[in-house]
Formats: C-alpha cells, sequence, structure tokens
C-alpha cells in the first residue's frame, strides 16, 4: 500500500496538557500504563498496512525522537518507515510550522519523493481505533478530493468541534469550526437517511481531523498561504471540490485537556472500556522493553491496570493505572489514580545516596495515600505523603512541586515529593 503516506500531525506546544508537556511533545505523553499517545495513530496506520509515516513535530521533539527510534524499526522488505520532520530551516522558508497546513506545505519537498496517491492525515492525541483500509475504499468509492472521517456527537459536544453538513450521499455542503453552544446548528443535523441506531444519540456529524486527500487535490489546496486545516482548507475545499464524509461509529476521544487524558486513562480500567487495548485483531504497538513480570506481593487491586516490571508490595490499589517499573512500597494506598511509572530502576547504591540525602526513592513510599491525581514519570512520592485526600475543593494553579489542572493533582516528571507532605 506505498499509494498512501501517512502523516501525523504533532501538534504544538501542548498547553492544555501542562504540565504533562512540560518535557516532552504532546504525542510523546505516556498513555495507559506502557503507551504513547503517538503509538495510537502509527498502530491504525500498519494495522492498516500503511507503513510509509511521517510524525510532523517542532516543540521538544527529543523524546518522541527516541520513542520511534526505539519501536518502529522495520525491515527492508517492507519499504516501510516512521520518520520525524521536525521544523527546519530552508532556502524557501526559515519560520516555525504556522499551523496544520503549513506544516504539510512545508515538507512537501520530502512527500513528493515518496510519490504517493494519497495522502493520510492523521492527529498524534486522539484515541480510537479505526480500519483506515475500509476509509480509503470508501473513499476511492466515492470519487471525491478529499474525504474526512466524522463521528456523531451531541449539541453540547459540537460547540468546541468542526461540525459538517452532509446530505443523504455522505456529500460535504458545508462546515462550521465550533459553532459554541448558543448559535442555531439546527441545518447541520444528521439528515434521516444517514441516521442509525448506534448513532449514540449523536444528533451532529463533527470532524474527526483525519483527512484522504487525493495527492493533487493536496498540491492544489495548499497552493496558497492559509494555515490550517479546519479552520481555512477544508472550507474553501467544501466550496471547489467533492468532499465526502466517512462515517466512524466507533469509540473516539481527543486527548485536548488534562480531564480528557485523566478520564480516558481510568476507562481502560472498567469491566468493559470503551477503547480496548486487549483487542488481537487491531493491537496498539509500543517499545517493546523487555522487562520481568509484575510481582503484586500480598497487595489488593482492584479494576485496576499494572504494567510490566512493577514490584507492589502490601499495597491496596483501586481504578488506577500502575506504569512501567513502578515500585509501590507497604501500606500505600491509590484511588484513581493514573501512575506513568519510570525510566530505570534504581540501584541499591543510588537508594543508600538518597537515604543520605533523606531523598524518598522513585516510585510510592511507604503510608503514601494517593486520589485523584496522575503522577508523571520518575516522580518520587516520600513516605506518608497524603495527596488529594484532605482537600476537596481543589484550585486550579502552578504550586512549585505541583500541580493542580482541571480539578486533578498533577505531579510532574521527575518531581520529589518529600516525606509527610500533604497536598
Amino acid at each position: 500500500m506505498s499509494e498512501v503516506l501517512a502523516i501525523v500531525l504533532g501538534g504544538g506546544k501542548g498547553t492544555r496538557l501542562f504540565p504533562l508537556t512540560q518535557a516532552r511533545a504532546k504525542p510523546a505523553v505516556p498513555f495507559g500504563g506502557k503507551f504513547r499517545l503517538v503509538d495510537i495513530p502509527i498502530s491504525n496506520c500498519i494495522n492498516a498496512n500503511f507503513r510509509q509515516i511521517y510524525i510532523l513535530t517542532q516543540f521538544n521533539s527529543a523524546s518522541l525522537h527516541l520513542h520511534l527510534a526505539q519501536t518502529y524499526v522495520f525491515d527492508s522488505f517492507t519499504n516501510g518507515f516512521v520518520e520525524i520532520l521536525a521544523a527546519e530551516q530552508t532556502f524557501e522558508h526559515s519560520g516555525w510550522y504556522e499551523g496544520t497546513a503549513d506544516a504539510v506545505r512545508k515538507n512537501f519537498i520530502h512527500f513528493r519523493t515518496q510519490n504517493p496517491s494519497y495522502y493520510l492525515i492523521l492527529s498524534g492525541d486522539q484515541l480510537y481505533r479505526m480500519d483506515l483500509r475500509d476509509f480509503l475504499k470508501k473513499h476511492k468509492e466515492s470519487g471525491a478530493a478529499i474525504s474526512i472521517a466524522c463521528t456523531p456527537v451531541s449539541r453540547e459536544d459540537a460547540s468546541q468541534l468542526g461540525i459538517l453538513q452532509v446530505n443523504k450521499n455522505n456529500g460535504i455542503t458545508e462546515f462550521l469550526e465550533k459553532p459554541g453552544p448558543v448559535k442555531d446548528i439546527s441545518d447541520f443535523k444528521i439528515p434521516a437517511e444517514l441516521r442509525q441506531d448506534k448513532n449514540r444519540g449523536g444528533e451532529y456529524l463533527a470532524s474527526m481531523g483525519i483527512y484522504i486527500f487525493n495527492a493533487d487535490a493536496m498540491e492544489n489546496c495548499l497552493a496558497n498561504e492559509f494555515t490550517d486545516f479546519g479552520k481555512e482548507i477544508i472550507p474553501t475545499a467544501i466550496r471547489n471540490l467533492k468532499v465526502n464524509a466517512y462515517l466512524f461509529e466507533g469509540y473516539w476521544e481527543d486527548i485536548g485537556t488534562i480531564r480528557n487524558f485523566y478520564e480516558a486513562n481510568l476507562n481502560l480500567t472498567s469491566l468493559k472500556p470503551q477503547f480496548d487495548v486487549y483487542d488481537e485483531e487491531m493491537p496498539i504497538y509500543t517499545h517493546m522493553r523487555n522487562l520481568p513480570p509484575s510481582k503484586m506481593n500480598f497487595s489488593n487491586m482492584n479494576q485496576s491496570i499494572a504494567a510490566e516490571g512493577c514490584i507492589i508490595t502490601n499495597a491496596s490499589i483501586t481504578n488506577s493505572i500502575v506504569g512501567v517499573r513502578t515500585i509501590i512500597e507497604s501500606g500505600a494506598s491509590l484511588n484513581g489514580v493514573v501512575c506513568m511509572g519510570a525510566d530505570y530502576y534504581e540501584s541499591e547504591a543510588q537508594k543508600h545516596l538518597n537515604a543520605e540525602a533523606r531523598i524518598p526513592n522513585v516510585g510510592i513510599g511507604k503510608g503514601a495515600i494517593v486520589k485523584g491525581a496522575i503522577i508523571d514519570k520518575n516522580a518520587c512520592i516520600g513516605e506518608g505523603c497524603r495527596i488529594g485526600i484532605d482537600d476537596i475543593n481543589r484550585t486550579d494553579g502552578n504550586y512549585g512541586h505541583y500541580y493542580i489542572v482541571d480539578g486533578i493533582i498533577v505531579i510532574p516528571k521527575n518531581a520529589v515529593i518529600y516525606p509527610g507532605t500533604v497536598i
């Protein structure tokens, strides 16, 4: 399927996911205990046998680049690759990416060498599982120049999304970007011919920010100064070209805020998660760390996930995610916690130095109680800490060694929370 070139948009600074994006690009944010957000679109591509994939990014791309280099190594017979294209200076342009469309335009010099028939545009911060082969098949059958993946949403959700007006043949006739909660958009309701019982009550079709362009249509659509697909390129294309809607009925979540991120993670621990990471037909790929299996010593785990390489001793863990290499000491308790784990194990010599400096070890210390929080990688939670237990009314802000965002306590990467601290 070399006719398809996949382009994953890595996003900008990721300010709405700060402080998780303080030291990494948004697609590199850990998810589900062992994955990264970028693994989702790449896995969808690999499952569809689309193996020529570029990732466009420009902020904090070092950890993302390392993850991709360690994870996606194709053999010489596949002609596949996963490569980062970070913003670069050339004789033609010297600035940053000014938007999603501008990022694609500035990299045509790289894309044209692959001579694709179709461009597949994906987002690097969404959670979904889509049969991209079917998407391409329907695009070809429609005879459209562009196809846009869309999903049914409620009027409330439609306020902050791009809403599509479609006819009975799935042709898109109009596009409205973020109409807000007040504007009358009744004309944009899904036509009766397209409504199905499984529309999940959604009356409107929202763009997922996932597109297929014919190669010549992409060239023509970007032969201007427009910088953004959603705000400029797509509305203009609808007026001038045949643009088709591809209706996606599965689970889709835009991981745009800390609240979205937190809830999407914890949903993985439910009895019937909306996003199933145990699907063998369409797996989610990630870095193979060759870690030992997790070990539970006299612990109670209820509706929780523990990634590989963890050691959990005499702890109580409920509705939580325990990331790779997490060490949880005796008497600790986690409830509604997304713990991203650690990048390394501390040696006995390092633990001895920590003890002399009165610095807690990486992981969750003895008797620590944590509720309703996100703990980023390599965080040191000291003995007897109480996090999210005593303060019911949480005010968003930067509190030095921790943050509160969307009412959720976030312990940043490499943070040290000293023994006995109450947050």
